[in-house]
């Protein structure tokens, strides 16, 4: 193992002992040391930093960014060690992401989501529209959904407990009973299905293995092609993750229509979702017109009066 490729593992175990998961960093990470090492480079440059974060033509610019972000990081911290290393300065891939506006599903299209997830095979058929509907009506994180365990599911008490997941956080979900009742139903036919999985999964693949995000991820695409929401060939559309979008702002529509104090209870929201600041959750309440609407009539009945 090189030098390099040696700090750089103790580099990502520093950043994981802080909180940090790193999935995709750590692999941006080790894909620049194979680069130096085939290139046989002792040490982090700011040309080869560059060359390697744009050798990938067919991406957005944001990416390169971000992948010179990350070297740009460990470049930081390993010049303190070797004063040799150039730290590639801020400014040179000056791209920033933007953030994708989400997309608000409708009852009907969840419905249909889930209909043509029951013409899957094996255990899938049940698998996948119970997840679609857990999304659906908890705001859960596809991850989140994903990674619960039999144990962390409690149908007694109708709680989901989501062990530290983004921002390092831990917390309870409680849920609605006809969401337990639902629950129930494919626990039931999972195990009739498959009595001895190899996985303390609570949601399982065909081959009684837990179902994986790019799994998750690619499925989805396919169902959503089938019921219209992406062309045949789209390589974007509706993902996952909106449904986080949508619960965001169901839950907000029913407190204005219910004539309870949104500001207020904007932290219980946050709470739910595992939000660290009521900031992030902001951002799951936009393209929303009629959110929009009624917020904007509350301001004018309370404001209207003034002069």
């Amino acid at each position: 193992m090189s030098a390099l490729r040696r700090a750089a593992e103790k580099y990502l175990a520093l950043r994981r002992a802080l909180g940090f998961k790193l999935r995709c960093p750590a692999g941006l990470l080790r894909q620049f040391i194979s680069f130096l090492e085939k290139r046989h480079a002792p040490l982090v440059t700011t040309e080869l930093a560059l060359e390697w974060a744009q050798e990938s033509p067919g991406v957005q610019p944001s990416t390169w960014a971000r992948r010179l972000g990350v070297i740009r990081q460990f470049a930081r911290h390993w010049s303190a060690t070797d004063p040799r290393t150039e730290v590639p300065p801020l400014g040179l891939l000056p791209h920033r992401y933007r953030r994708r506006a989400p997309y608000l599903y409708t009852q009907a299209q969840i419905v249909r989501l889930m209909a043509v997830a029951r013409k899957l095979k094996g255990l899938r058929r049940f698998s996948y529209p119970t997840l679609l509907g857990l999304l659906a009506v908890t705001g859960l994180r596809g991850s989140e959904a994903l990674a619960l365990d039999r144990e962390t599911v409690d149908l007694e008490e109708g709680l989901l407990t989501i062990h530290r997941t983004k921002f390092g956080k831990s917390r309870l979900v409680p849920l609605h009973p006809s969401t337990v009742r639902a629950l129930r139903r494919y626990a039931r036919r999972r195990d009739e299905i498959l009595p001895n999985p190899r996985s303390p999964a609570f949601f399982l693949s065909n081959q009684g293995t837990r179902l994986t995000e790019w799994i998750a991820r690619w499925t989805f695409i396919k169902l959503s092609r089938q019921i219209g929401l992406r062309g045949p060939q789209d390589r974007s559309g509706p993902r996952l993750h909106d449904f986080r979008h949508r619960f965001a702002v169901r839950t907000l529509l029913g407190w204005y229509r219910g004539g309870r104090d949104v500001e207020r209870l904007m932290p219980l929201l946050s709470t739910y979702l595992g939000h660290t600041h009521v900031a992030d959750t902001y951002w799951y309440l936009s393209a929303a017109p009629e959110l929009l609407s009624l917020a904007g009539a509350r301001l004018e009945r309370t404001w209207g009066g003034l002069p």
